[in-house]
C-alpha cells in the first residue's frame, strides 16, 4: 500500500507542476484574470490582473492521479461528484467574473442553492451505503457518538461550512494551498495509521489532494503567478468534506481544519457584531485580512497560519 500512496503523491505533484504553467499561459492569452474586491485590503490592488482559475489544474492532477491506484467503485464515483460538483459551481462563478470583468460572480442565493444540492447528494449517498452512518468518532477518546436523525441536517451543514471555509481561506498568496496540503497529508497519515484496511481509497484521495495542491503552491506562493479561484477552493472543500464524512471524522474538522474554522468564525463574528451592535470586532474579515490591516506583511500572516496548521495537525494525530 505504501508504494501506491507514494506513487500517487508523486504523480499528483508532477501533474500539478505540469498543468498549472499551462493554465497560466492559456488564461493569460484568454485574459482570464482576477478582479480584486474594492472593499478588500488596499495592498491587494496590485494583484488585479493575475491569472485565475488555476484550480482546474489541481482538479485534473487529482482526477488523473487517483485513476492509477484507487479502486473503481461507487465510492470512487461519489468522490468525483464531490470534487467536480462543487468545482463546477466555482467554475461558473469564476467564468462570470472573468468574462464580465467583475469581482462578483453568482448571486449569493444562487451559489448556496447549488452547494446545498451537492451537499445533500453526498450526505444522502453516504447514508444509503452505511448502516451506522450516524456514528461519529469523538476526538481525544475511544468513544463513538450516535446522533441518529440529527445526522443528515448536521452533516449537510458541516459540508456547506467546510466548502465555504476553504473558499474564505483562499485570500492570500499560498494560504489555502499550503493549509490544504497539510490537512490532506494529515488525513492520509491518520487513515493509513488507524484505518488502513477499510479506507484504502480515502488514503489515495487524500494524498492526491496533497500532491495536487503542493504542485499548485509552487506557482501560488507569494508573489502568486496564478490564483486557484472558486473552481479550486470549492472543489477542494467538497473533496475534503467527502473524506471527513465517510470516515466518521467530521468532529475533527474544527481541529485539523482549524484554520478553515477560524476564517469562517471570524466572518460570522464580524457580521453578527455589526448587525447587532454596529461595531466591528476585526479591522477586516476574514481574519487573515485583520492581520494585514494591523500592518503585517502577507508572507508573515501565511507563515503564522501554516505553522498553526502544522500544530493543529499534530494535535489531531494525538487525538484520533
Amino acid at each position: 500500500m505504501i508504494g501506491d500512496i507514494l506513487k500517487t503523491l508523486i504523480i499528483s505533484f508532477l501533474l500539478g507542476l505540469i498543468f498549472i504553467p499551462i493554465n497560466i499561459l492559456v488564461f493569460k492569452k484568454l485574459n482570464y484574470r482576477q478582479y480584486i474586491r474594492e472593499e478588500g485590503p488596499s495592498s491587494h490592488i496590485n494583484k488585479s490582473g493575475t491569472p485565475t482559475m488555476g484550480g482546474i489544474g489541481i482538479i485534473l492532477a487529482i482526477c488523473i492521479s487517483i485513476s492509477f491506484y484507487a479502486k473503481i467503485d461507487l465510492n470512487y464515483l461519489f468522490f468525483l461528484i464531490s470534487l467536480l460538483g462543487f468545482g463546477l459551481i466555482g467554475f461558473i462563478d469564476d467564468f462570470i467574473k472573468v468574462i464580465l470583468k467583475r469581482n462578483l460572480g453568482f448571486k449569493a442565493y444562487q451559489k448556496i442553492i447549488g452547494q446545498i444540492i451537492f451537499s445533500i447528494a453526498i450526505v444522502m449517498y453516504y447514508t444509503s451505503i452505511s448502516t451506522n452512518y450516524s456514528q461519529l468518532i469523538i476526538p481525544f477518546s475511544d468513544k463513538i457518538i450516535d446522533i441518529g436523525i440529527l445526522y443528515v441536517p448536521f452533516a449537510v451543514i458541516v459540508v456547506l461550512g467546510l466548502v465555504n471555509s476553504v473558499n474564505l481561506t483562499d485570500g492570500l498568496d499560498g494560504l489555502a494551498s499550503s493549509v490544504t496540503t497539510i490537512v490532506a497529508l494529515t488525513l492520509a497519515y491518520i487513515l493509513y495509521d488507524k484505518f488502513p484496511s477499510s479506507n484504502y481509497n480515502s488514503i489515495i484521495y487524500s494524498i492526491s489532494i496533497a500532491g495536487g495542491t503542493l504542485g499548485f503552491l509552487i506557482y501560488n506562493k507569494h508573489p502568486a503567478k496564478i490564483f486557484m479561484g472558486d473552481v479550486g477552493s470549492l472543489a477542494l472543500g467538497g473533496a475534503l468534506s467527502y473524506i471527513f464524512l465517510i470516515n466518521k471524522l467530521i468532529l475533527f474538522i474544527p481541529i485539523l481544519g482549524g484554520i478553515y474554522f477560524l476564517e469562517s468564525l471570524s466572518v460570522i463574528i464580524q457580521v453578527v457584531s455589526y448587525k447587532t451592535r454596529r461595531k466591528r470586532i476585526f479591522l477586516m474579515s476574514p481574519i487573515h485580512h485583520h492581520f494585514e490591516e494591523l500592518g503585517w506583511k502577507e508572507t508573515k500572516v501565511v507563515k503564522l497560519f501554516v505553522v498553526t496548521s502544522v500544530i493543529l495537525s499534530v494535535i489531531t494525530i494525538i487525538g484520533i
